[in-house]
């Protein structure tokens, strides 16, 4: 468990791990603060958007639609592999999920199967929504991954985590199934790799 890191310390990270990093309007103080608690925080989620093109994606995220007020995460990986950051803060990114899952992600162990949404993941967790639309099809530019791979690892880093405190949202909550065409397994091996 960990305070958040302060916003400038977050782009400083995201920057020494050498990612492209965009900064989409006052991404600063956009929030879901006053919803609820932003941490303490205990790993990073990550997701695909269900989405094409990367202007409208980031957009979306950044500003939510009818039924989920933005931000919808705290960066956008596009396919270049080039990181938006739309939101800092509380982000409407991954709801409730398994209580079970949260203690082995603060436990840095093997995750359980998610089977219940019981605790509030949005104070828990780091969020990056990935530019895909989640078929199975589309396809994962080396880039993309690479930017994932080093986005996670940035945060790691920072708070002395291990590629442990990485998942997916089909971890976390049961019925969701992002990121879809790579294993968060595979995933977690090219973080604890880069953190070596």
């Amino acid at each position: 468990m960990a305070p958040p890191m302060s916003a400038s310390s977050f782009i400083k990270a995201l920057k020494d791990e050498g990612l492209t990093v965009v900064e989409v309007g006052d991404w600063r103080h956009h929030n879901r603060n006053h919803i609820g608690d932003w941490g303490p925080l205990n790993g990073v989620m990550i997701h695909h958007t269900a989405t094409s093109g990367s202007a409208s994606t980031v957009r979306v995220c950044r500003d939510g639609h009818a039924n989920l007020p933005g931000p919808l995460c705290h960066g956008v990986i596009t396919k270049d592999g080039r990181v938006h950051l739309v939101g800092y803060g509380r982000a409407n990114h991954a709801g409730l999920g398994d209580d079970d899952v949260l203690r082995a992600v603060i436990a840095e162990k093997a995750l359980p199967h998610d089977n219940e949404a019981n605790t509030d993941g949005n104070s828990r967790f780091y969020g990056f929504e990935c530019e895909n639309l989640g078929n199975g099809d589309d396809p994962w530019p080396a880039a993309q991954l690479e930017a994932i791979e080093r986005a996670a690892a940035a945060i790691c880093r920072h708070h002395g985590w291990t590629e442990r405190s990485v998942i997916g949202h089909l971890e976390w909550q049961p019925g969701k199934v992002d990121p879809k065409g790579f294993t968060m397994a595979s995933m977690r091996g090219r973080i604890r790799d880069r953190l070596k």
